[in-house]
């Protein structure tokens, strides 16, 4: 059995990531900041379809709090896998920020920097002696590093230098195997950044060729089906999973 932890999936497009991987046979390690009692729910859905799952919290704004993060990952595998080791890691845990340029503070800048670069990197390196040979990183981006949105600068510039590091890694990582690679959703109707409003979503709709935003499940299909062994040949690529956002 292949073992996967989903960052950030508590909610939205991560627990849907979290769910698709489980209907595909893997374990799944969920992780959530501050909501255990949804954690707990994802858990529940997928043992609900016969798969395991643990929940465990992890702040990845915090890097300090890695080390025993780590230490958590280890004794999970032992006691629920009989494993010392994980397949796969999906670095999707973020938040949004609506402010342009001009009105963003140094709090929040250094916040979404912690959390959308700092925290992929030194979570990827503290866990990466329990990635298995042959494993797979991805780093969850955004169709808006590549599309100039106004108001969303810093998230932005933070989800473009993912892709760029996701390079390096799966340059880095490949001496055991490792893949690495990104996934950039466009519009999702999920709770970041507050969710869509009526207005909002019909402008979104309106900038994407399908003539709509997307569903967190159509990503975390992708997600999923990335990782799996048919795809294997895939590595060191940003994939937008956008419906073909401002084409």
């Amino acid at each position: 059995m292949k073992i996967v932890i989903v960052t950030g999936s508590s909610r939205g497009l991560g627990a849907s990531t979290a769910l698709e991987c489980a209907k595909r046979g893997m374990g799944v390690i969920v992780t959530y900041n501050s909501n255990p009692e949804k954690a707990e729910q994802v858990v529940k859905d997928i043992t609900g379809i016969g798969a395991k799952a643990v929940a465990l919290k992890l702040d990845v704004g915090d890097s300090r709090s890695f080390p025993d993060f780590r230490k958590s990952v280890s004794a999970q595998l032992n006691d629920v896998w009989n494993r010392e080791t994980f397949d796969f890691l999906v670095n999707n845990a973020g938040y949004g920020l609506y402010a342009p340029i001009s009105e963003v503070t140094e709090e929040q800048f250094e916040g979404l920097f912690n959390v959308h670069l700092k925290g992929p990197f030194f979570l990827t390196q503290t866990l990466l002696p329990l990635i298995e040979v042959g494993g797979h990183v991805i780093n969850v981006t955004s169709a808006t590093s590549r599309v100039a949105t106004a108001g969303v600068a810093p998230y932005a510039a933070f989800k473009g230098g993912l892709q760029v590091l996701t390079r390096y890694m799966a340059k880095e990582f490949g001496e055991r195997r490792i893949r690495a690679n990104s996934i950039a959703p466009g519009a999702i109707r999920t709770e970041l950044g507050g969710g869509l409003s009526e207005d909002f979503e019909a402008m979104l709709a309106d900038q994407t060729a399908l003539g709509r935003v997307g569903e967190p499940q159509e990503v975390g299909g992708v997600i999923a089906a990335l990782l799996s062994e048919e795809n294997r040949w895939i590595n060191a690529q940003n994939i937008e999973v956008a419906g073909g956002y401002i084409i």
